[in-house]
Order: structure tokens, then C-alpha cells, then sequence
């Protein structure tokens, strides 16, 4: 398999060009994606919408995803091009957990489990002639639907408030924050319990993260409270809107 030129990088991997049809995504920690590769598989079994993946075979990294190649903007890119409004946009994203949330957990024995994607923003959406496609699910898990929908209503809170975001990526953020929150009444909200939880996982991720690549230093723990406190004011903000 050859692997063709870096077509983009995400939060945690690499997405190259094999052919026109096909793209490879390579986990940049090289944690292996057969769980990745499962869940993808079984929400595709459900008629969710997930790239095409191809196969695994003894001679894939397993690392590596094989997905075929999508072909249109990400909703990030529309919202940010005025191409899509922030209205619509809300209806989408609610309407792709809303869908997920439908789908029985694949290993939980509790009923009331659910597959989440703990990731779900703009930036993981892309809008296809077809239609709306999730992409990565490198921090899928099963659970309450409630901290899945915590999740990206604090992500985009977080990029609200980031002091380093463009005034006008925190202010699309903060519009689609807005437009998206009523859209959660139906099914059941955001609760504070739900809140606290995804920012703990949040501040962790973000800790690991910059552990692994500066080391264990003071540096570090400025960063980390840094983190903390930043979180601290989405939550304020979700809590704020709802």
C-alpha cells in the first residue's frame, strides 16, 4: 500500500491519500484502532453516517483506519464561509446526536447505554452531496446520551471563550452554542452532573496532551491550571445559555 501525500491533521491523527478513492488515517500516537475500526462498523450496520472503512488486514498498522474519501467542506469550514447558517447548522448537529443516540450500545448490558462520540463538533462533520458524515471516533465510548451532548456543547463553549480563538471563530461558537442548546430540551438536556464530567475528561485529555509533549515540568502544571480554568469558564458559559 502506497501512502500518497498529507491530505490533513486532526486533534490526534493524520489523514493521507492513497488513491482517489481511498484515504488512510494514521493515529499519531500509534494507539490501535481496532476499536475505532469496530464501532464504525457497527454504526454503519445501523445506517448511521460514517465514512466508508475498508478492510484490516495482517498487513494494515493498527494504527490505521482505510476510509473511503469524502467530498465536500466540513461544517466548520460553511459556518466560517457563511455558506451554511448557524441556525441550520444547530438542527444538523442535533440531529446527528439525536440519530446516534438511537443506536444500542454495542458491549454495555445496561439498556440505557448508548454509543457516544464525546467529539462531536463542526469541525467532525462533513457535508457531502449525500449528505451529513461523522468522522473521528477516537474517543468513542458507551454511555449516558447525556454527556455526549455535554461534550459538544462544551467544546464549543470552550472556543467562546478561548483567549487565543479569533474574535470570529468565538463569536460563530458562541451563536451556534446558542442555537444549538433548546435543540437538547427534547431529550432531556444537559445536566450539571453530565456538565462537571466531560470537563473533567476534557482538562485530562488536555493534560496528557501537552504532558507528552513537553514533559513533566513546571511548565506543565501552569498549562494544566491554565486548562482547568479555561473549562471552568465553558462550563459557567453552557450553564449560562441553558
Amino acid at each position: 500500500m502506497r501512502i500518497g501525500e498529507l491530505l490533513g491533521a486532526g486533534r490526534t491523527a493524520n489523514v493521507y491519500a492513497l488513491d482517489e478513492n481511498w484515504v488512510l488515517r494514521r493515529n499519531r500516537d500509534g494507539l490501535d484502532a481496532t476499536h475505532e475500526w469496530a464501532v464504525m462498523s457497527y454504526l454503519s450496520a445501523h445506517g448511521y453516517p460514517v465514512p466508508r472503512l475498508g478492510p484490516r488486514d495482517a498487513t494494515t498498522a493498527p494504527c490505521d483506519l482505510m476510509l473511503r474519501r469524502l467530498t465536500g467542506p466540513t461544517m466548520l469550514v460553511s459556518l466560517e464561509s457563511g455558506g451554511l447558517a448557524t441556525s441550520e447548522a444547530a438542527t444538523v448537529l442535533a440531529g446527528l446526536l439525536t440519530e446516534l443516540h438511537t443506536v444500542p450500545a454495542r458491549l454495555s448490558p445496561r439498556s440505557e447505554d448508548r454509543i457516544l462520540h464525546l467529539d462531536l463538533h463542526p469541525g467532525n462533520v462533513v457535508l457531502t452531496p449525500q449528505g451529513p458524515v461523522v468522522i473521528d471516533w477516537s474517543d468513542t465510548a458507551e454511555g449516558a446520551p447525556a454527556l455526549d451532548r455535554a461534550m459538544t456543547a462544551l467544546i464549543l463553549a470552550r472556543t467562546a471563550v478561548a483567549p487565543r480563538a479569533s474574535r470570529a471563530a468565538s463569536a460563530c461558537a458562541l451563536a451556534l452554542l446558542n442555537a444549538l442548546v433548546p435543540h437538547f430540551s427534547a431529550s432531556g438536556g444537559i445536566p450539571a452532573a453530565r456538565l462537571a464530567e466531560a470537563a473533567a475528561r476534557r482538562t485530562a485529555d488536555a493534560t496528557r496532551g501537552g504532558a507528552a509533549h513537553k514533559g513533566h515540568d513546571s511548565t506543565d502544571s501552569t498549562d494544566s491550571r491554565n486548562e482547568a480554568g479555561l473549562f471552568d469558564r465553558a462550563v459557567a458559559l453552557v450553564t449560562e445559555v441553558m
